[in-house]
């Protein structure tokens, strides 16, 4: 054990000063920063409101739109005519087509419907003097033989009575609303309907291995045109899906991205060389190109394409200009800070060689900045791809208005997943093939 005498420990101090004489700012300064922070919170906390707002916010509805995303219903009505005689009707353009006959419907000798809302646990058997919704175990008889439905016994957490309308509640596997002449059941499926073929196809309702029979060898359905067109055809042209207006749309994006971030790298490119301290020693063009950069990247993208929407009307063309006006500030910004931090000696060694300036920042600069470029710009890239669905929802074109238009309808959740789906793989691929060319053009390895 080592003892340090007082002569040692007044030399140790003096040599380390920063580490034995600590200002206030140094000893408390993290204190500080964890107290500030959590005041921050606390003000936010009581600022937006955030209790009432949890407190009222519509939990509920969450389930209702990721039940949606992944699963569709089919809407039978069952009406009541005073002969006794039960008219089923669909929705128009019900997934079930225009003529259907679902298994899960039976026909009863006495005259009344039993719909299976979920296996034999869940069914609704419709008569014309009462409707019996059996669920959880009990079934519940619901009297309209009167002027208003009415439930027979006590009725369970499940169902709600309302003046002139009984609703029971089934979870996911759907509901029942009874009136007195009618009956609406909604019936709930896993999966996304006539995602492939819709009801108006020749393939629609067809089993698997009859579709590819018919792609492969059958006779032809339409005389002028081979079973493998039409499929296609019939696959494109869905109109519950409407594949072929998203592709067009997601490509839209695409190009929208790649497009406006390639004229905004062209474009800032040489203004970051005029821009930068050291290339360029003109100061009061330093500030003005500098100033404009702060004024293309100040203004959003999107509201960047809300004034060309209005200039050049709705399309690809404002949301691809949208991204040029802001990508032209932020490479811009990005490139001529990456020149002002090169290292000047391999500049001014060319330099004193009496090269040319077009081969002195060529040999003296570009090794060195190509780097950043090739990083920066690809990172971009890949974040304008995301960008460009935002700025289609204002008309700028692309999916994204596709997936706005879906979203207003309050109705076509599937489709709304389906769109989301499409740009979460597409940004995926963008950020592996943004990676690979990033590291291939840097000459660094992928792990």
């Amino acid at each position: 054990m080592t003892v340090i005498d007082a002569n040692r420990m007044n030399e140790i101090e003096a040599r380390y000063p920063e580490y034995f004489h600590r200002s206030f700012r140094q000893r408390f300064g993290g204190l500080m920063i964890l107290v500030a922070t959590l005041l921050y919170s606390l003000y936010a906390v009581w600022f937006f409101d955030l209790p009432k707002l949890f407190a009222e916010a519509h939990w509920e509805r969450v389930g209702i739109y990721l039940s949606q995303w992944v699963s569709y219903d089919v809407q039978p009505e069952f009406r009541i005519a005073d002969d006794g005689s039960i008219d089923i009707r669909y929705p128009r353009f019900s997934p079930l087509g225009d003529n259907p006959h679902p298994d899960w419907l039976v026909n009863n000798p006495d005259g009344s419907i039993t719909v299976s809302i979920s296996g034999t646990n869940r069914t609704v058997t419709v008569s014309k003097s009462q409707t019996i919704v059996s669920a959880h175990g009990i079934s519940v008889p619901v009297d309209v033989s009167s002027g208003a439905p009415k439930v027979v016994g006590p009725a369970p957490g499940w169902m709600t009575v309302y003046d002139d309308n009984v609703l029971a509640d089934l979870g996911f596997a759907g509901n029942v609303s009874i009136s007195v002449d009618r009956v609406k059941i909604r019936k709930r499926f896993i999966g996304w309907a006539n995602f492939i073929f819709d009801t108006q196809s020749s393939f629609f309702d067809k089993p698997v291995g009859e579709v590819v029979g018919l792609i492969v060898s059958g006779p032809r359905i339409k005389p002028d045109q081979s079973n493998l067109s039409l499929a296609f055809d019939d696959i494109w042209n869905n109109s519950e899906w409407q594949h072929g207006d998203v592709w067009t749309k997601l490509f839209q994006t695409i190009v929208m991205a790649f497009l406006g971030t390639l004229l905004g790298s062209l474009t800032a490119f040489p203004l970051a060389f005029m821009a930068a301290r050291n290339i360029t020693p003109n100061r009061l063009l330093n500030q003005i190109l500098k100033r404009f950069f702060d004024f293309l990247r100040s203004v959003d993208m999107l509201i960047w394409a809300l004034f060309l929407t209005r200039a050049f009307g709705p399309g690809p063309l404002a949301g691809s200009g949208a991204i040029f006006l802001t990508e032209t500030g932020t490479l811009g910004k990005l490139y001529s800070e990456g020149l002002e931090n090169i290292d000047n000696k391999p500049r001014e060694g060319i330099k004193s060689t009496g090269a040319q300036p077009v081969l002195v920042h060529r040999y003296g600069i570009m090794p060195q900045i190509v780097p950043v470029i090739v990083s920066q710009t690809l990172y971009q890239w890949e974040s304008n791809v995301r960008g460009a669905t935002i700025i289609g929802a204002v008309g700028a074109g692309g999916i994204g208005l596709k997936l706005w238009e879906a979203m207003r309808t309050n109705a076509n959740w599937e489709n709304v997943a389906y769109m989301v789906i499409l740009i979460l793989i597409v940004v995926f691929i963008f950020d592996a093939a943004s990676n690979a060319l990033r590291h291939r053009l840097m000459g660094t390895k992928t792990h």
